[in-house]
C-alpha cells in the first residue's frame, strides 16, 4: 500500500508561525502536527509515504528522513490548486494500487488497521458544528450516497476530515485527470470532493467511517484547543521545587523553570526557560524565554524572547519583546 500526504500548504492563517516553519511543523503538546500523523502510520508498514511538498518542503524532508524508516518520496507541488491537485500531484509515483489519503496538517485519532479493513473504499468522517467549513458526506443504508465540498445549505453535519482508502485507485486518477483537463473548479479550486462525488456517481460504493477524534489545527484558537484536547489525556508533569505545576501540562525533560506558576493547559517545549511568570492555555516553542510575564491563550515560537509581558501574545520564531 501507498500512502500520501499532502503538505504544501502555506499556512497564511497561522502566521506568523507560518513564517519561518512549515504548518506540519508546529508543535503541540511536545509533538509536531506531521508526527501525530506519522507515528501511527508507521504501525501499519506501508510501502511508500509520498509527501507533496511546496512551501519549505526541504524542512518537511529534513525531519521525516531524520526521524522516519519507511521509504519516503517527496513529489514537489508547482501551483495551489487544491487539495484534488496535490493528490493528483503524486498519483504517477503512487501507481494504481491500494492508496491511502492523509492530509498532513489535520491530528486524527483513529485505529488505522480498522479503518483499512472497514471496505474497499473508505471516506474519514467526523460530525462538525459547522459544515458550511467541509466537504460533507450523505449517508444511506450504510454506504457514502454523495459527497459535496462546502455547501452553503449542508444536508448532513458529516465532515470529511482528510483520511482516504482507496484498494484500486486507477478511478480515482482518472476522475482527477478529467477535473484537471476540463478546468472543473469548486470554489476556485480542484477538489477532490468533486472526484469522489464522481466516483460515487459512478457506481462505487464507499464505507463511511466515523474517527473517534478530530482535531483542526488551521488557526491560532483551534491550535490552543488541540493542546487542550491532546493535554487531557497525558500523565500528570513533573513536579518542580519552587513552582506550581497545574495539570494536565506538557514540560519538556530539559525545560528550566523558576518561581512560576505553569497551567492548566501549557506545553512548553525543549530548551525553554521560564522564570517569575504566570502561564495558562498557552504553547511555548523550544528554546524561548519567559521572564516576568503572565500570559493567557498565547503562542511563543521558537527561540522567542519575552519579558514583562501581560495577556495574550501571538509570537513567531526568533522574536523578542521586552515590556520592563
Amino acid at each position: 500500500m501507498k500512502v500520501i500526504i499532502p503538505v504544501a500548504g502555506i499556512g497564511t492563517r497561522l502566521k506568523p508561525h507560518t513564517n519561518s516553519l512549515p504548518k506540519p511543523l508546529l508543535h503541540i503538546a511536545g509533538k509536531t502536527i506531521l508526527d501525530y500523523l506519522l507515528q501511527p502510520l508507521e504501525k501499519i508498514k506501508p510501502d511508500e509515504v509520498i509527501f507533496v511538498v511546496g512551501y519549505k518542503g526541504a524542512m518537511i524532508r529534513e525531519h521525516v528522513t531524520r526521524h522516519y524508516s519507511f521509504k519516503a518520496t517527496f513529489v514537489e507541488q508547482d501551483r495551489l490548486l487544491g487539495l484534488g491537485y496535490a493528490v493528483h500531484s503524486a498519483m504517477e509515483t503512487a501507481g494504481d494500487g491500494p492508496l491511502l489519503v492523509l492530509l498532513g496538517d489535520t491530528i486524527v485519532e483513529c485505529d488505522l488497521g480498522k479503518f483499512l479493513t472497514a471496505g474497499d473504499y473508505t471516506l474519514g468522517l467526523r460530525q462538525v458544528d459547522d459544515p458550511t467549513r467541509f466537504g460533507i458526506a450523505e449517508i444511506s443504508d450504510g454506504f457514502v450516497t454523495g459527497v459535496e465540498e462546502k455547501p452553503s445549505r449542508p444536508k448532513t453535519d458529516l465532515a470529511l476530515i482528510g483520511l482516504y482508502y482507496f484498494h484500486e485507485s486507477t478511478r480515482l486518477h482518472e476522475e482527477l485527470n478529467r477535473l484537471i483537463t476540463s478546468g472543473k473548479k469548486t470554489s476556485g479550486e480542484i477538489q477532490l470532493t468533486d472526484a469522489l462525488a464522481a466516483m460515487i456517481g459512478s457506481g462505487i460504493k464507499f464505507v463511511p467511517f466515523e474517527v473517534e477524534q478530530w482535531y483542526d489545527c488551521g488557526k491560532k484558537e483551534t491550535m490552543l484547543e488541540t493542546n487542550r484536547h491532546i493535554l487531557k489525556r497525558m500523565p500528570p508533569a513533573r513536579q518542580i521545587d519552587g513552582s506550581t505545576i497545574v495539570d494536565p501540562v506538557y514540560i519538556a525533560d530539559d525545560v528550566r523553570i523558576d518561581s512560576s506558576v505553569i497551567g492548566p493547559n501549557v506545553s512548553i517545549s525543549r530548551g525553554a526557560v521560564i522564570s517569575g511568570s504566570t502561564l495558562s492555555d498557552s504553547i511555548v516553542g523550544e528554546n524561548a524565554t519567559v521572564e516576568k510575564a503572565v500570559l493567557r491563550e498565547s503562542i511563543l515560537g521558537n527561540n522567542t524572547k519575552l519579558k514583562g509581558a501581560t495577556g495574550v501574545v501571538n509570537l513567531g520564531d526568533s522574536s523578542e519583546i521586552s515590556c520592563s
